[in-house]
């Protein structure tokens, strides 16, 4: 099977449904302006990062090297700010509120959901993706139904959005003043200030028991015990917070990053911090220096992202 694939489908795995085929790439983000008021609060509640030198990346014989994971390199990275949660169901509504911005799963008329959280009759016409059949192409699907047809975010207003591209992520950004983090500034800002750690806490996945982040466990893709309170997403704010404040750098969803996957070219972008979804027995991602990538217009129920912006000028 894919590597990419089992993290999130992309657009090109295909589909018969309703939608244009192929990337959008940055079509919908120029028809978005700030909003002074929202760019006033996201600015706020941004959490100052001083820069520094750290060791980015890493070589552990439990990583993917395809990835490009490693090597370890020392980096420098200027001072940033970046949110201390991904973006919530409530606030990305407040963003569409006021804009009127359609996400491209809506736009394309489905986006891809795991099957265990699909009713019986969405499941019955949902195809499967060719070598990964827990991941189904919904009509329907979207931020705003994240399980196709019936569903809602209701009860989940301050869980990460999902179901958004690149794309949208950008729209959303112009519109609040912020931007995507670099994949530099996302790693050391995840990494809480701890040197090479494999976590953001350290390096046992569970220490002294306690669950610290959202993923799967359990018989993946059959069973998930839900043993650290959650079968899909959690709250942004939940578990304990890195050194430098950020909660669910790992697990819960994937986070979007500005960079493209290729550094020398390509489409694909990165992404990082693995989701709910992730087990060791094919995809242990939810490690700090894992990465994956998926084209700019795909989404899924795992993807979301968080932002971040430049330091203060007063």
């Amino acid at each position: 099977m894919s590597p990419k694939s089992c993290c999130t489908p992309g657009r090109e795995h295909g589909h018969t449904g309703p939608g244009p085929a192929g990337p959008v790439l940055l079509a919908l983000a120029p028809a978005v302006r700030r909003g002074d008021q929202a760019a006033g609060r996201a600015a706020r509640d941004l959490l100052d990062i001083a820069g520094g030198r750290f060791l980015m990346g890493t070589d552990d014989p439990d990583g993917f090297p395809a990835d490009g994971e490693g090597p370890v390199r020392e980096v420098e990275v200027p001072d940033f700010r970046i949110a201390p949660t991904t973006v919530t169901n409530v606030q990305f509504a407040s963003f569409v509120k006021a804009t009127g911005h359609v996400t491209e799963a809506e736009s394309f008329g489905f986006s891809f959901v795991f099957a265990g959280f699909l009713a019986e009759p969405v499941a019955a016409v949902s195809p499967a993706v060719a070598g990964t059949p827990w991941w189904r192409a919904v009509d329907g699907a979207s931020w705003r139904a994240p399980e196709g047809p019936g569903s809602s975010f209701a009860g989940r207003q301050n869980h990460p959005v999902v179901h958004v591209s690149w794309n949208d992520a950008q729209a959303y950004c112009v519109w609040s003043g912020t931007r995507l983090p670099t994949e530099t500034e996302w790693e050391y800002a995840a990494r809480g200030g701890l040197e090479q750690a494999r976590y953001p806490w350290g390096d046992v996945l569970r220490p002294d028991g306690r669950f610290m982040c959202n993923i799967w466990n359990g018989d993946f893709p059959l069973h998930n015990t839900r043993a650290d309170g959650y079968a899909g997403t959690a709250p942004a704010k939940s578990f304990r917070p890195n050194g430098h404040g950020l909660y669910n750098t790992v697990g819960n969803v994937w986070e979007w990053c500005a960079d493209r996957f290729h550094p020398h070219g390509g489409e694909e972008r990165a992404m990082r911090g693995g989701s709910h979804m992730c087990h060791d027995s094919y995809c242990n991602r939810y490690r700090v220096a894992a990465r994956t990538r998926n084209t700019p217009d795909s989404s899924a129920g795992n993807i979301g992202f968080r932002v971040a912006a430049d330091p203060r000028r007063d």
